[in-house]
């Protein structure tokens, strides 16, 4: 290995990386304003359109809600699964660029689509096609698979917990930011046109900024050659648990995420589009606490005790959403679960430390594409048993999210063992 200062781990030269346009946290920022106003818009436009099919009814149109979200998100993930598996054998060959920017495209693309279906008034089906094309572009794992390959690689091993902190802190931020906003920018002119032109326009500058602008390190070897090298072989045990650790946790945590945001629409509580801003934003706000958690506790607690700091908040947090029959207790839990940001990126920084850097692409590509089948077995799941609980206890759904990741730190016990006798001495 080179004892460049320059070089970075596992070989990854940083002799291309600018001081100024070196840091993938600009596109974290721009992209979660961007899809933050996205979703919003998504989620409103679908309400409002089943609404009227349902006569407004209320119960009725959430249950077409349901449907339609359960199939935009199966369409996203599955696709999403072959192309990003595809991406993350480019991205070891030829960089992170590719894992990162060809998302992007398919996103706004994406984006285009729901415009025109606002415009024009087209059948909701039109968006079935902007979920088809941003899942063969890659969707958000390899989005994310992206950003987390360049965060690792741009990052010293011993501070890659708190770098990927970094990453979902920034996402935080900019979420907070989005959410207040979405709901104030939703009432300006046509009902959501403004707010999705305006994500339109977010996403295309980010897009713009990882193509052209972002410096990506390149793979070097001993001797000044570039190109692929074989990998150093490493624990296939202990990422097998990493693997199992998050995705049972994801696993409770995006299904009822995903019916949460119909959940406040309907009685009681019964939220407009500025409480809905309002929710997301304290939504987005955990990514801040848990930064704050990570900064403060990393060093006396540890990466384990940290995980399972964070399950613990994010499933007690769930449990009381249970009963969120106010808007106050809605955003009591969300309080509660000011920790439930902590374990994704932190196991994230674990599985980098035990892989070779030249396997980032297909490792984090294959994690993101089984947390995207994860997704959709979530969604699937968590879509057809709340319909059926609408009338009689519609928080049942949150009762069963929160027990499910509760069994994630059984996985991580184990791993922690795997992952301590993987570390050298």
């Amino acid at each position: 290995m080179s004892g460049s200062p320059l070089e970075g781990p596992g070989g990854y030269s940083r002799r291309a990386m600018g001081l100024s346009w070196a840091l993938v946290e600009p596109v974290v920022v721009i992209n979660t304003v961007g899809t933050s106003f996205f979703d919003t818009a998504l989620t409103l436009a679908v309400y409002n359109r089943t609404l009227e099919q349902a006569e407004g009814q209320s119960d009725r149109a959430q249950a077409l809600s349901t449907h339609f979200f359960l199939i935009h998100q199966i369409l996203a993930s599955l696709l999403s699964l072959m192309s990003t598996l595809l991406l993350g054998h480019l991205s070891d060959r030829l960089g992170p660029r590719v894992l990162l920017v060809v998302p992007q495209i398919g996103s706004v693309l994406a984006k285009i689509f729901l415009l025109f279906f606002m415009l024009f008034r087209l059948p909701l089906a039109v968006l079935y096609a902007g979920s088809a094309v941003y899942g063969l572009s890659g969707g958000s794992p390899g989005y994310w698979g992206g950003v987390v390959s360049l965060a690792a690689l741009s990052s010293e091993e011993g501070r890659r917990s708190l770098k990927l902190n970094v990453v979902d802190f920034c996402s935080g931020v900019a979420g907070v930011l989005g959410g207040l906003l979405s709901g104030y920018v939703y009432r300006v002119g046509q009902s959501g046109v403004a707010l999705i032109l305006t994500s339109l326009a977010l996403c295309t500058l980010g897009l713009l900024y990882s193509a052209f602008l972002l410096s990506y390190p390149s793979p070097s070897v001993p001797g000044g050659h570039s190109g692929p090298q074989k990998a150093a072989p490493y624990d296939r045990g202990a990422v097998a648990l990493l693997f199992s650790a998050m995705i049972l946790f994801f696993l409770g945590m995006t299904g009822a995420e995903g019916v949460l945001c119909l959940f406040v629409l309907k009685p009681p509580l019964s939220w407009d589009s500025v409480w809905t801003g309002y929710g997301r934003a304290a939504t987005s706000a955990m990514y801040l606490s848990s930064f704050l958690g990570v900064l403060l506790l990393s060093r006396p607690l540890g990466d384990m005790a940290l995980i399972l700091l964070g399950v613990v908040s994010n499933c007690t947090g769930m449990a009381i959403l249970a009963f969120a029959t106010r808007s106050w207790i809605y955003f009591f839990a969300r309080a509660v679960m000011m920790f439930a940001c902590i374990p994704m990126p932190t196991i994230r920084a674990q599985l980098s430390k035990i892989m070779d850097s030249q396997m980032y692409g297909r490792v984090f590509g294959l994690l993101q594409s089984a947390l995207a089948v994860t997704e959709v077995l979530s969604t699937v799941f968590f879509s057809s048993v709340y319909p059926r609980t609408l009338s009689w206890y519609p928080g049942l759904c949150f009762l069963i999210s929160s027990t499910i990741s509760y069994l994630s730190p059984q996985a991580q016990g184990r791993e922690g063992i795997c992952f301590e006798n993987t570390m050298p001495t």
